[in-house]
């Protein structure tokens, strides 16, 4: 095909393709181990499946409504009220969407402004600020401090401004494992009194906490949930990230505006899919058995890799695994990961590519999302290293 014969200014000239798709290609290309993108390798459930095809064959079609199957709205206001004590009503304050990258997207244009500023914590999910900054907003970068990924709440202080608009969150944290505690959320509620800051709450990990640590999400705190908008993820909880269905809580006035962008970006999400995760949220196991299922596989990839060279950081909740490869290699983070992949046969993720900056600290990420056979065939690579 013949180049377009006219111009055009890139609306992102700095951006390239996202660094899971890199590493995940590399893998396969390779025929590596992919430990890199963040999805199981597992079977998920065969009633899930068979619910879809239930809902497929009883005509679930069609176009869903904008907001999402109502069953399924009533589903989620069950589970936050379960395990929050929080009540959201389904029709006003819960949305249901094409995955956390879409409702990540659309709060994004809904409430930034241009010359708005953003803050999001580094190291970040790589979606966040191409979305401000596509919208016409500025980012402030506010990096976590290590080795544990804390806040600096002085330093959060001194960056908010007149024109701060939004800080973005995302706990628990991909890609350290992290998670904000009480105090976080407190000093969070001090910093946005009366202003008219906007919080995006990514919790797409909301169910994947380990050692009994409760997760601190947004809404047990009523303050900041009057200016909340909060990030689930099915694809997250049900082992099914392909089907790419997430979901929004919001107070009914802020969903009110995120409704007028999504509608223009999906309108609908998948109908038979909404149908079964519907019934299938029904059953509290579902998700309640999701962090002692996934604390075994982090225990057991750690155990594994204990005689290696590799330093384990503390993982508090997700499904990634952070390993410091110090005591090894001076090379770069993408290098060696590039390394990894192709001369060991395992693929992994450098997290200097969540930095904007490409900050250097000698870690790479490695997803504990698969079979227990997968675990010890990745350990048995890094013992070698």
């Amino acid at each position: 095909m013949e180049k377009f014969p006219g111009s055009f200014a890139s609306k992102q000239p700095g951006l390239s393709t996202s660094i899971f798709a890199v590493m995940s290609g590399l893998a396969n290309e390779c025929n590596a181990i992919n430990l890199s993108q963040g999805f199981p390798d597992f079977p998920i459930s065969e009633k899930l499946i068979s619910l879809v095809e239930k809902y497929m064959r009883k005509g679930m079609n069609q176009y869903a409504p904008m907001q999402g199957v109502l069953s399924l709205r009533e589903g989620i206001a069950e589970k936050v009220k379960s395990t929050c004590n929080v009540e959201y009503d389904s029709v006003k304050e819960i949305n249901i969407t094409a995955g956390g990258t879409q409702a990540i997207s659309s709060i994004i244009a809904a409430f930034i402004h241009p010359d708005d500023e953003a803050l999001i914590f580094e190291p970040a999910y790589d979606s966040y600020a191409p979305s401000v900054i596509l919208n016409g907003g500025i980012v402030k970068y506010v990096e976590l401090r290590q080795p544990d990924f804390h806040i600096d709440w002085k330093e959060i202080k001194k960056m908010i401004s007149n024109r701060t608009r939004m800080i973005i969150l995302n706990t628990p944290h991909n890609p350290s494992g992290s998670i904000w505690k009480p105090e976080d959320m407190k000093e969070l509620e001090k910093i946005t009194q009366n202003t008219d800051i906007i919080i995006l709450s990514d919790e797409v990990y909301e169910h994947l906490i380990f050692d009994g640590i409760r997760h601190e999400s947004v809404c047990l705190y009523p303050e900041l949930a009057q200016r909340s908008l909060i990030v689930g993820s099915f694809g997250k909880t049900f082992h099914t990230t392909g089907w790419k269905v997430g979901f929004v809580l919001a107070p009914e006035n802020l969903m009110s505006e995120f409704r007028k962008v999504h509608q223009f970006v999906v309108f609908c999400v998948n109908t038979p899919v909404q149908h079964a995760y519907a019934e299938f949220i029904r059953d509290k196991d579902n998700y309640e058995s999701l962090s002692s299922f996934y604390q075994q596989k982090r225990d057991l990839f750690a155990k594994l890799i204990q005689e290696s060279r590799f330093k384990v950081v503390p993982c508090y909740g997700t499904y990634f695994q952070l390993l410091d490869y110090s005591r090894i290699s001076e090379e770069k983070e993408f290098d060696f990961a590039v390394r990894l992949t192709k001369e060991y046969g395992l693929g992994s993720v450098p997290v200097s590519a969540f930095y904007h900056k490409g900050n250097e600290n000698k870690l790479l990420r490695f997803c504990f999302a698969k079979t227990d056979e997968t675990l010890e065939k990745s350990a048995e690579i890094l013992c070698k290293i």
